[in-house]
């Protein structure tokens, strides 16, 4: 529920709320630490940002390091009204989870954007980040996995393809990034 929450409490800027859904002890940015210092930043982005905003939750993958943390992977498909633009975008968060005092928060959120442009500018082609008012970019939608790149390096082939073992539980992810570390959070 802790995303749906996320999504609920942001889209209704019931800041309050949506902050609370985080570690009290949460880092913003490189010095600041703290659920105040988060508001603000929330604050000041929506209020600066966007005019609104809908947050629609798909899948979400969810794995446990120990009883009281956890990493998961949930997609997210978003629509923003920014100015006189209305912007679409599909992305997911790699989050890291923290249960403190039996309650689940989130330690830590890395979006990872496939796109966003005007919903009458569909977003084909290259650096698909389409914001109004900045330059295209490339979002980082499949940097944390290795399959896609190994997908396109590899033409099929005549043979019938071997299929690996299907994951062990709670490894789902890990195999997906192919043994590599969890990726680095960076702090605003």
């Amino acid at each position: 529920m802790l995303v749906a929450k996320y999504s609920l409490s942001l889209d209704m800027r019931d800041l309050d709320a949506h902050v609370n859904l985080f570690a009290p002890d949460i880092r913003v940015g490189r010095e600041r630490i703290g659920r105040a210092h988060l508001k603000r930043w929330v604050d000041d982005t929506l209020r600066h940002q966007f005019t609104g905003t809908s947050h629609h939750i798909g899948g979400h993958v969810i794995e446990f390091t120990d009883a009281d943390h956890a990493h998961g992977v949930v997609y997210s498909k978003n629509e923003h009204e920014t100015g006189a633009e209305w912007v679409i975008m599909q992305m997911l968060y790699w989050d890291e989870y923290e249960r403190i005092a039996g309650r689940w928060y989130f330690r830590r959120r890395l979006p990872c954007y496939w796109y966003a442009t005007d919903l009458n500018r569909p977003p084909v082609g290259e650096r698909k980040m389409r914001w109004p008012g900045r330059e295209p970019y490339e979002g980082t939608w499949h940097d944390l996995w290795p399959s896609w790149k190994e997908f396109w390096a590899a033409p099929p082939g005549t043979d019938t393809p071997e299929v690996a073992a299907p994951a062990p539980l709670g490894e789902f992810l890990t195999r997906m990034r192919r043994g590599s570390p969890d990726p680095k959070i960076r702090v605003r």
